[in-house]
């Protein structure tokens, strides 16, 4: 067999059999806050089926998005890296997130989840918003994936709006079957129907080898009105944005039903989690309670999020894990399981944490994580320690409108609200982490400078429109 240039990016990947490799499936909200779900102490929707996840599995309390904002916050996930590391922080013309006909994606010589697991003959699905590339070269399909079905960027990016680049209109949202649109404005409404029916197709299909599936969800998004089926409009009691959420605990209950009805509920591993914190909207309907601040920013809310793991007799039932996780640690441990190596000859900063889903330790394997928005370093953490940084034009909106920030110290274990700067307190502990955070400018830069373990964004050249 002639490998690619990317399969000899791999090592380790055809280690010796032994237990059967398990399936994984990750489900992935869209802007959904810390304090959203009922494990996570809300009663304003009813969640019981990922509530039952909780209870049969791990719940996290400490997990944080690599971003608060989701094109970020994906990259970081597909990658095991910072968003930085791999470009995707923040890019010209788009800014924050990725918009309709860009140039810019996920570059094709990063490796992927995806692109690991095919080296174990994983079958891989995508099902749901990808958000790192809408032009072919930049898709899912491209990207180790060996079935797309869902919207190429977010589900409040309309058609119509001129893009400035172009200055043409951006197409009606599309929903696309591979490399193919195939509904044209799509319905959004019936998107997590549309998205759990063919989970659960793809089950069945593929019930005789293992398989990932990438469910990340278009809901409940960041539209005043999110969207839902009419079975569940107007049924919570937290308005439409109730209404999805609810909607996305169906989604949960028939993809385990299904598993248990196949016969693979005991070999799969099934993760729930979100991009990032709910934002602050009008009119507002998340919560990230009881952390402190929104989505889109580098608070507690924004970027520590809910973080579900369920795996029959291989993740202790009713089990809560108090260390610091992040999601590019999903990338590591997907490829431990598989007896997959990570790509060497490039940082991936993600660990594998099976130490921690397994219950076998309760340490955090980081030193530290830090806190970018968009391409400005803002904070800390290490330990139960949040550091945030004095800036003299601290980013807060994007692009770049600025304010003074002092510097603030606080123990995330007593003040998750981050209401009590302690700083003054404990001046060995603000020495270390100011430390940490040159560490982490030089090798991921700052808004001011490169860094040394920067790698380039993928870009394509005249971008046209994904249309019927």
């Amino acid at each position: 067999m002639t490998l690619t240039r990317r399969q000899m990016l791999m090592s380790g990947a055809m280690a010796a059999a032994g237990d059967p490799l398990p399936n994984i499936i990750l489900i992935l909200a869209d802007n959904l806050g810390y304090g959203d779900l009922g494990c996570y102490g809300s009663s304003l929707q009813r969640t019981p089926n990922i509530d039952r996840m909780a209870r049969e599995g791990m719940r996290f309390t400490d997990v944080y998005a690599a971003s608060g904002v989701c094109t970020p916050s994906r990259a970081s996930l597909m990658t095991g890296c910072y968003p930085r590391r791999v470009g995707l922080h923040y890019t010209d013309p788009d800014g924050a997130v990725l918009r309709p006909i860009s140039s810019n994606g996920l570059n094709p010589d990063e490796v992927t989840i995806a692109e690991v697991l095919k080296q174990r003959n994983y079958s891989t699905s995508i099902i749901g918003k990808w958000h790192l590339g809408d032009q072919p070269p930049l898709l899912p399909t491209r990207q180790g994936f060996d079935y797309y079905l869902g919207i190429p960027y977010s589900d409040n990016m309309e058609g119509g709006k001129i893009q400035p680049w172009l200055k043409i209109p951006s197409p009606p949202l599309p929903l696309m079957e591979n490399e193919k649109v195939i509904d044209a404005p799509v319905d959004r409404n019936l998107l997590t129907k549309r998205y759990t029916e063919k989970c659960i197709e793809l089950l069945g299909r593929n019930s005789d080898r293992p398989f990932f599936i990438y469910l990340p969800h278009a809901m409940p998004g960041s539209t005043p009105s999110p969207f839902a089926s009419e079975r569940f409009r107007g049924k919570s009691r937290n308005g439409p944005y109730g209404d999805s959420i609810e909607e996305l605990d169906w989604s949960t209950g028939e993809i385990l039903a299904a598993l248990k009805r196949l016969g693979l509920d005991e070999n799969t591993l099934v993760i729930w989690t979100s991009d990032n914190g709910a934002p602050l909207l009008d009119p507002w309907h998340g919560s990230n309670g009881p952390l402190g601040g929104w989505g889109y920013t580098t608070a507690e809310g924004g970027q520590r999020i809910p973080f579900i793991a369920r795996w029959p007799g291989k993740i202790p039932a009713g089990s809560v894990c108090r260390a610091m996780a992040t999601l590019m640690d999903v990338f590591p441990t997907c490829a431990g399981l598989a007896r997959c190596s990570p790509p060497s000859g490039r940082t991936i900063d993600g660990k594998d944490i099976w130490p921690l889903l397994s219950g076998r330790s309760e340490k955090s394997p980081h030193d530290a994580f830090f806190y970018y928005y968009g391409p400005q370093l803002q904070a800390v953490r290490s330990g139960n320690w949040k550091l945030s940084l004095p800036l003299k034009a601290r980013w807060v909106t994007l692009p770049g409108k600025t304010q003074v920030a002092p510097l603030a110290l606080y123990d995330l274990e007593k003040d998750p609200a981050e209401t009590l700067d302690v700083s003054a307190k404990h001046p060995e502990v603000v020495r270390h982490l100011t430390a940490l955070a040159q560490k982490a400018r030089e090798d991921l830069g700052d808004v001011d400078r490169p860094g040394k373990g920067q790698r380039p964004v993928g870009r394509v050249e005249n971008p046209t429109p994904r249309v019927l």
